[in-house]
């Protein structure tokens, strides 16, 4: 037969297993409370038997025999709890509350005995007691006897085992309780999490685990997978955009470059057209195509990561110096005055690859729209806040408020950057290194209208300090 499940949950039988180990340590707890009362009420006993023959053979020293056999009937008659037997030197009983000694083979020597008496109660039944007595020979030769009745120590010593026995018992079950009561609980926590990981299988990506705001370590499950998930939808997400991006944004530059070549081949068959000028167009629109490629795998690949992947620290002065060597000559032959100011001894963290990448896109744009005899500022600085900036600056057109979030949104272009080849990624690709560095893209006007220049631009990549 198949046990229902919380018996066998992990819980509960860890449950059984501390219950098991509760209740060998208060079996022994038990056992050694039972010795040790036992013991002393033994020991108890024997002190007030001790101190009773001592008294009545103080009394015989004294007085001699028929004193200590007055002294017997006494106190025999009185409600003392002893129980006493005076004999003859050949063994013959003088008086006493008992019959005969229940020392066997006296040898003369104190010896002890232990031995039980018959009561008899109001009903009449016979009742059966232990008892203890020390039994000694009197100076004249006599015999003494003095015992007493164990019968109340017995009881008070069963009385307590009892209790602790049925405190054990009610520890048991009050454990088989809580066992029950916290496995229902811990299961009912992770058929939830059992539960969202199996419609997350069957296909439903956004459902999430309940986080119970306990902040114990299924919260930090619940949290981890919550994450986990989060990763994957992004993920999912980003690769299916990429895909819908690619499939949608490449068709256009795709159709072009079929054109072109339907119509170089129809040139071509007429006599009228140059081949090799056909082919040479045909594979720079073909590397247009894969520029745009691979600027939108670059933009899933951040987006669906979340995060920048393989980040290093380092000083952000010397991507820049190596920037500003890169397109410096550019700047020259297109006759624009470069510059640069660089902070030395920052640090960031990030991978540098794409933060070169997307410096690079920056500083495009600055050389593409930027006129003759216009210049570029490239600054790296520290933040009052804390943040290290990456700038550019020019004196080119620049880009009207309303348009600023509009440019950084892919295959965004306006209307005076028609005429210039790009696909209107650059911004995009920028945007999402920001993002999966933890920083952000800000563009601002540049130094203003000076002639026939400006107001120019300037862009910012903020990054968080490290």
């Amino acid at each position: 037969m198949k046990l229902p499940r919380i018996f066998r949950t992990t819980p509960f039988r860890l449950t059984l297993l501390f219950l098991a180990l509760f209740a060998s340590a208060a079996s022994a707890f038990l056992a050694y409370i039972y010795v040790a009362t036992a013991g002393e009420t033994t020991r108890r006993t024997d002190r007030e038997i001790q101190r009773e023959m001592r008294s009545l053979v103080d009394v015989y020293n004294r007085a001699g025999l028929n004193a200590v056999n007055q002294s017997l009937i006494e106190r025999a008659a009185s409600e003392k709890p002893f129980l006493y037997l005076l004999l003859t030197k050949d063994g013959r009983r003088i008086s006493g509350s008992i019959e005969e000694s229940p020392v066997e083979n006296f040898t003369g020597a104190p010896a002890k005995a232990t031995f039980q008496v018959t009561d008899v109660d109001a009903e009449g039944r016979e009742l059966k007691h232990p008892a203890r007595g020390l039994q000694e020979r009197l100076s004249g030769g006599e015999i003494l006897f003095v015992g007493a009745d164990a019968g109340e120590d017995e009881a008070y010593v069963n009385r307590i085992v009892r209790a602790l026995q049925a405190a054990g018992l009610l520890v048991v079950l009050l454990g088989l309780a809580g066992g029950v009561l916290v496995s229902r609980n811990v299961s009912r926590t992770m058929m939830s999490l059992i539960e969202v990981v199996e419609r997350v299988r069957n296909g439903e990506q956004g459902v999430r685990a309940r986080v119970r705001g306990a902040r114990d370590e299924f919260d930090e499950l619940a949290q981890g997978v919550n994450d986990m998930l989060d990763r994957l939808e992004r993920s999912m997400q980003g690769h299916k955009h990429a895909g819908d991006a690619i499939a949608h944004d490449l068709r256009s530059p795709l159709t072009r470059l079929r054109a072109r070549l339907e119509a170089a081949y129809i040139d071509v068959e007429a006599g009228k057209g140059d081949p090799e000028e056909a082919l040479a167009q045909a594979v720079s629109d073909t590397d247009g195509v894969l520029k745009t490629f691979g600027a939108v795998l670059s933009i899933a690949r951040l987006q669906a990561a979340g995060e920048a992947p393989n980040p290093v620290l380092f000083d952000p002065a010397e991507l820049a110096a190596d920037m500003s060597e890169l397109y410096e000559p550019v700047c020259e032959d297109k006759g624009i005055d470069f510059s640069a100011e660089l902070t030395r001894e920052l640090t960031v963290r990030g991978n540098k690859e794409f933060l070169a990448q997307a410096l690079a896109n920056i500083l495009d744009n600055a050389v593409k729209y930027t006129p003759e005899g216009g210049a570029i500022m490239l600054r790296v600085r520290r933040r009052s806040s804390g943040e290290v900036e990456y700038s550019v600056t020019d004196t080119g057109a620049g880009v009207p408020d309303e348009d600023r979030q509009r440019v950084i949104q892919r295959f965004v272009r306006l209307e005076n950057s028609r005429n210039e080849p790009g696909a209107g990624l650059g911004l995009s690709l920028v945007a999402a290194v920001a993002e999966a560095h933890g920083g952000r893209l800000e563009l601002s006007e540049g130094p203003g209208k000076v002639g026939e220049m400006g107001p120019g631009l300037r862009v910012a990549f903020v990054l968080p300090r490290a």
